[in-house]
């Protein structure tokens, strides 16, 4: 890690009330990763088309851990649910793809990730020292050492893989015990997910996606835009059919779903664009919707047939 930018970090860092010495002797424990340059550099893979996407999260063992997170935690999720808008089942199918409920969460120490980035990585070097900073910042007001958080190369962290920004922007205490606590599944996890996804346009009881048809789409099916830059009465002049209750100038996006032999389309509403505000795909929205749909509906089949039992 270069000497003088760590300097320069620490020298600034003492706007926030630490002193240089802190900062320094702190970022002089943190271990340069070369397995997190590997992995930031390392070429996209091919990118997946829906079905195959799809293959990765909808499985049984996601939904089934879904019900039982639901299980779990009822009474919790019924409440933040209605104090955020976001139904039960998103909060949930949120935490299954990204960390399947917590058991996958990253093993690098956050403090050796973001300042491997920040020190080391150039192309995003201010973005992941803004990071670092945000951290640090983040770990005084948790009252947490911040040698000890673990998570993923990136730095994103806890069950829901909030970057350290996120955290301090969305995170909340959902059960009033003073703290912000994402490591745990409980009520913090599901709160700050549920304001997270509010803070960036969800609407309560309205509708994520919708099934369209065009007999000849005038459409690209390579072309995704993550943006709310359609109408429903745009959709329908330009012959897509669909079922929706909105009104005709109610915002949404067009997305192509590709399956194994063919494309079928989907209509994204604001929901769906909030979705994407956590991750920036298609097929992540996609996926989140479909696991919450399924968790969802074995969840309300009631014990004895979530367990696949007559």
């Amino acid at each position: 890690m270069s000497r003088e930018n760590i300097r320069q970090f620490a020298s600034g860092m003492t706007r926030h009330g630490f002193t240089a010495e802190e900062v320094t002797a702190l970022l002089a424990g943190a271990q340069s990763q070369p397995r997190i340059l590997e992995a930031i550099q390392r070429p996209a893979e091919r990118t997946l088309a829906w079905w195959e996407y799809r293959q990765r999260f909808l499985t049984e063992e996601r939904v089934m851990g879904g019900v039982q997170v639901w299980q779990q935690n009822a009474a919790a999720l019924e409440r933040i649910a209605a104090s955020s808008g976001v139904a039960a089942e998103y909060l949930i199918a949120i935490t299954g793809v990204e960390t399947l409920y917590g058991r996958i969460t990253g093993r690098y120490r956050v403090l050796d990730a973001l300042a491997t980035l920040a020190f080391d990585y150039p192309p995003r070097a201010d973005f992941f020292r803004a990071e670092l900073e945000q951290f640090l910042l983040m770990s005084r007001e948790e009252k947490l050492d911040p040698r000890l958080p673990v998570g993923s190369y990136a730095g994103a962290m806890g069950i829901p893989q909030f970057m350290p920004s996120s955290f301090r922007r969305f995170a909340v205490d959902g059960n009033a015990d003073g703290r912000r606590d994402l490591w745990t599944e409980g009520p913090d996890v599901f709160a700050s997910i549920g304001n997270y996804l509010r803070e960036h346009g969800w609407v309560s009881g309205q509708p994520v996606l919708a099934e369209a048809f065009n007999e000849a789409p005038p459409d690209d099916p390579a072309v995704v835009t993550l943006a709310l830059n359609q109408t429903l009465d745009a959709l329908r002049a330009r012959g897509y059919l669909f079922d929706s209750t909105l009104p005709g100038t109610t915002p949404v996006m067009l997305i192509p779903a590709q399956l194994s032999d063919s494309t079928i389309w989907r209509i994204g509403f604001a929901n769906f664009y909030a979705i994407t505000r956590y991750n920036r795909s298609a097929l992540y929205g996609m996926a989140v919707h479909e696991l919450a749909r399924a968790i969802a509906t074995r969840y309300r089949q009631g014990p004895a047939q979530a367990a696949g039992t007559p």
